[in-house]
């Protein structure tokens, strides 16, 4: 069973800020993290002189800073992200005790190493942990992280880039569902990457990365491949898109880029797929309805 989903949200509010201060709080939550009395103080002191609604900017010095949300948008714990030359290392919560054991720490793990190796463009990534943590260093080690050094007071673990790919192509549906694309999909689809035109869509080339590729010949008439049609069930609203390249992309006409948003989660997943995808602004709901037109089902092989 896949782990639940959860997105990073990179704004934090003040409700957040309250939020994380409830949870840090708790000598369960804190008892094994390193930094906890420096987070709570930093915390306080932000709430206590700061009257702002949004206090991003606030957390993100020194590094990066993401509330952890379930397929709710509800935040259910955090994670920092200090990178540091090539090294970048990852700091991560899991709030509310009622949550510990539904594998959210699995999936807030994946969604980090993305940011930090796509995004962030580390080459390592590293986590400290207590040796008497046990849920924390079991669920580093089955997210590919291996041990690298170890006292009596702390265990390090560390994943590098070039395994966490290897691990994306060789278990492509650990992360989410499974997906295909064709190989002259995914060739376009790195030039684009390359040359610049899809800039810091990390979540493409995370797709990419992932995907099962198959032949142009042999893909299923029921995937979505670039510049196919489909039958979309957004949420509660049914809607036909075609899924197409930047440079002709045109939401008002249904036309959804592969570099941004519905365009990016939709590539590769075939009719009767559901999954969660986030948005910037909330996490939405997404099901395969119907392939209406696939090129590759319809000998268009030039598209």
């Amino acid at each position: 069973m896949n782990p639940p989903f959860v997105s990073l949200c990179p704004e934090i509010t003040r409700s957040d800020a309250l939020k994380l201060m409830d949870w840090l709080e708790d000598e369960c939550v804190t008892r094994h993290l390193s930094d906890s009395r420096h987070v709570s103080r930093f915390i306080e002191q932000v709430i206590g002189r700061v009257q702002l609604p949004i206090l991003t900017h606030l957390f993100n010095q020194g590094g990066r800073f993401f509330m952890v949300c379930d397929g709710h948008d509800r935040p259910v714990g955090f994670v920092r992200l200090v990178k540091t030359g090539p090294v970048c290392e990852m700091v991560l919560v899991i709030g509310n005790r009622d949550n510990w054991g539904r594998q959210l720490g699995a999936s807030a793990i994946r969604e980090a190493m993305k940011l930090a190796f796509l995004e962030m463009r580390a080459e390592r990534l590293i986590a400290k942990v207590h040796p008497d943590n046990a849920r924390s260093l079991k669920v580093f080690q089955r997210s590919g992280f291996l041990l690298e050094s170890q006292t009596p007071a702390l265990r390090s673990f560390a994943m590098t880039s070039e395994r966490y790919r290897r691990l994306l192509r060789e278990s492509p549906a650990v992360q989410a569902g499974k997906i295909h694309i064709t190989e002259t999909d995914q060739a376009r689809l790195r030039n684009l990457l390359a040359f610049g035109q899809a800039t810091a869509n990390f979540e493409l080339e995370h797709e990419i990365e992932r995907a099962i590729v198959v032949d142009s010949r042999k893909i299923p008439r029921e995937v979505v491949t670039m510049n196919s049609r489909a039958l979309l069930q957004l949420n509660d609203d049914e809607v036909e898109v075609a899924l197409v390249y930047p440079d002709v992309a045109d939401e008002r006409s249904g036309r959804l880029s592969v570099c941004a948003g519905i365009g990016t989660a939709i590539l590769g997943y075939r009719e009767g797929d559901a999954f969660d995808w986030r948005l910037p602004d909330r996490t939405c709901r997404i099901r395969i309805e119907r392939v209406l037109y696939q090129p590759e089902a319809a000998g268009d092989f030039h598209l």
